[in-house]
């Protein structure tokens, strides 16, 4: 019965293992999504600013295209505060009770997943088309090149391990609830009366009710020629 699981945890309630947690696929693979998100919009935020020789005000590496820094600083940043976040759940998550929020937990880490994938998708294309067409007189001692090159590059790679991390929940999806351990609905039997009975009859208070008296036979009188008994 240990083996028994609901969405890939066992039933709540058991002892966190830091070891466990760090050795399992999704954990490294949010892991290594961290970091992908954290190079991104730190090679923009450091690097991706540059400017001519006899200019004073900087210019976005990316042809100058102010919306293609922001929106790799951007998704960067909402990308690490997503991954701490589902990182979080995923501690958490073991303690979850209800199949039914255990359920709500999965979707959304599927969903979230698949919707990073594709901006990332979104972001590679337009970083990689914005670095294509930059100008060399706009960079001409291609200042910030190699931070360029990484942001685009860590985009890549980012499509696929989020793709990969909703592909995992949706495999932790398909393992569903063991109804032998986890109930959607639970309720309390002992704030029902009736629970105690496998047909719900309180016979405690049936008992109750039936007449002692009913139970002894009538006492004949003696003046019949019988003596009056009790049972």
């Amino acid at each position: 019965m240990q083996g028994m699981q609901a969405y890939g945890a066992g039933k709540a309630g058991g002892a966190f293992d830091p070891l466990t947690f760090f050795q399992q696929p999704q954990t490294i693979l949010r892991l290594v999504c961290w970091l992908f998100s954290i190079v991104i919009f730190g090679c923009i935020a450091n690097e991706g600013y540059v400017n001519r020789p006899d200019e004073i005000e900087e210019f976005c590496i990316f042809n100058r295209n102010q919306n293609a820094c922001n929106y790799a600083v951007g998704m960067g940043t909402l990308a690490f505060l997503s991954c701490a976040a589902f990182l979080v759940l995923d501690v958490y998550f073991p303690q979850i009770s209800s199949v039914k929020d255990r359920k709500k937990a999965v979707l959304a880490d599927i969903g979230v997943s698949a919707f990073w994938s594709f901006v990332w998708f979104v972001g590679f294309c337009f970083l990689a088309n914005q670095w294509q067409v930059a100008k060399e007189e706009d960079n001409p001692l291609r200042e910030g090149a190699d931070a360029a090159r990484a942001a685009i590059t860590f985009a890549f790679f980012s499509i696929f391990t989020w793709a990969v991390q909703a592909f995992l929940g949706f495999q932790k999806y398909k393992l569903g609830a063991d109804s032998a351990l986890f109930s959607q609905e639970y309720v309390d039997p002992t704030a029902d009366p009736n629970a105690a009975s496998p047909m719900g009859t309180d016979y405690t208070s049936y008992a109750a009710d039936i007449d002692p008296a009913a139970s002894t036979e009538p006492a004949f009188d003696g003046s019949a020629g019988y003596q009056g008994q009790e049972y």
